[in-house]
């Protein structure tokens, strides 16, 4: 059985999807959820579909080393960001070299880096006129959304687009595509 952590800073939809894509799957579990914010309601979400969670803080995931420790203790195989907002530890990044990916929500290069997350990218992708967007899947080294790229899928942007309609579309892609790509990335480990 592969087992997946989970990591994530903010409602969890992501992770309720992974987690019922994969439920009684015959060979990937998900074993656990990271969070670093006690009170994002993925911390809920975990308890309700009684995934054991990890709350992390920023002095545990930067300096002591305990979060890898964890990890390996839990026999985790595979690691995906959803919607996790801070920079992933290098011991982490190197412990799972391949292992790690992230979701990105606009097509990489454009639109990444520190403090491009959530609303702000769509923000992004709408102020520089662009006529798509997207998703990017990618591995997770010690930099902001400079892994290389696994995945991307396309939408339209529209000039009336706002925020929350391009976010849509977007979360569509997510949902439709980020668990079969965790899929395929985890079948390469047996």
């Amino acid at each position: 059985m592969i087992k997946i952590a989970l990591f994530a800073s903010g409602s969890g939809s992501n992770v309720e999807n992974i987690y019922n894509y994969f439920k009684g799957h015959q060979q990937v579990k998900v074993a656990m959820v990271v969070c670093n914010k006690p009170d994002a309601y993925v911390t809920t979400r975990a308890r309700n579909l009684r995934i054991p969670l990890t709350l992390v803080s920023k002095r545990s995931l930067q300096d002591t080393g305990s979060l890898l420790y964890i990890l390996q203790q839990e026999g985790i195989d595979f690691i995906a960001l959803a919607g996790y907002l801070w920079l992933v530890p290098a011991e982490i990044t190197a412990a799972y070299a391949g292992k790690i990916i992230n979701i990105h929500p606009a097509l990489l290069p454009k639109h990444g880096g520190k403090g491009m997350f959530g609303d702000k990218v769509h923000a992004a992708v709408l102020a520089a006129g662009e006529q798509e967007s997207g998703i990017t899947i990618h591995h997770v080294n010690e930099h902001y959304d400079e892994g290389a790229v696994v995945a991307q899928f396309r939408c339209a942007a529209y000039p009336i687009d706002t925020i929350e309609s391009l976010g849509k579309r977007v979360h569509a892609l997510e949902y439709e595509h980020y668990p079969q790509v965790i899929e395929a990335l985890v079948a390469q480990l047996k």
